[in-house]
């Protein structure tokens, strides 16, 4: 999995001149052990020697200075910050927004949804951490907000989905499942039962995708990659939780105005 060159995924939704965008898989950095290799997680117990250098070669991908790659201290909120310069102290929210060129705005996850925006129009972009708790509770339309107030016009916004824990991969109770119902019966459709009593499989993705549809932006794309099923090229909490693991690492998915 080592390699001086980070490997990423991209959309093509986000494609084009005036951005550069990565989600970042598990491979091309130095981290060892269960955080091999590429792992950005400074909440991970990882060498934060490692971490620094691996974050350096995700923002060298993208074009830009080691420091200008933003990723707050995520507490699977709906809180969502404009920023318009780097910050020495990661704020606590799970989405930034920026028209700010040469920032990029980055999120970490590992099984949570990581979903990068841009109206490339308006040239105003966004990043969000969305956890089934942040998703339910608004992370999305609060990104879509801040990026309006920076000028951005819903119809002209792109998103796009990076790797996230599919729906086969997640086993929740009927806790859960109570959770969304209440909000909405409507949500009751992104749970499938599963073979022991009680328990029900969970679309996260397709939950995601719903709740930006239902936003009205403009475009979205799925990537449609499963953290939990592919351990070569991503890390999972609940893989790591599975298989008894000490710690895990994280993804990172990142965007700038180029």
């Amino acid at each position: 999995m080592s390699g001086k060159t980070p490997v990423a995924l991209r959309a093509s939704c986000l494609d084009g001149p005036g951005l550069a965008h990565k989600f970042f898989t598990r491979r091309g950095g130095v981290s060892t052990g269960v955080y091999a290799s590429l792992n950005g997680g400074v909440g991970s117990r990882d060498d934060p020697r490692s971490i620094a250098e691996n974050r350096a070669r995700m923002a060298a991908c993208l074009g830009i200075k080691a420091g200008n790659l933003l990723v707050p201290y995520q507490t699977h909120s709906p809180h969502a910050l404009i920023v318009n310069e780097p910050f020495a102290d990661r704020p606590r929210c799970d989405a930034l927004a920026t028209a700010t060129p040469g920032l990029a705005l980055g999120v970490t996850g590992a099984d949570c949804g990581m979903v990068l925006f841009a109206d490339r129009e308006a040239r105003v972009i966004g990043a969000a951490h969305a956890g089934w708790k942040g998703a339910l509770t608004g992370v999305l339309e609060a990104t879509i907000d801040a990026m309006e107030r920076l000028g951005a016009r819903k119809a002209s916004i792109a998103a796009a989905l990076g790797p996230a824990i599919a729906q086969k991969s997640y086993e929740v109770g009927a806790e859960f499942f109570e959770k969304f119902a209440a909000a909405s019966s409507e949500y009751e459709r992104f749970f499938a039962a599963s073979a022991p009593g009680g328990h029900f499989l969970f679309d996260l993705p397709g939950f995601i995708a719903t709740r930006l549809k239902k936003a009205g932006i403009g475009s979205f794309e799925d990537l449609a990659r499963d953290t939990y099923a592919e351990p070569e090229w991503f890390y999972s909490y609940r893989r790591s939780v599975h298989k008894a693991e000490p710690d895990y690492g994280r993804q990172i998915a990142a965007i700038a105005l180029v």
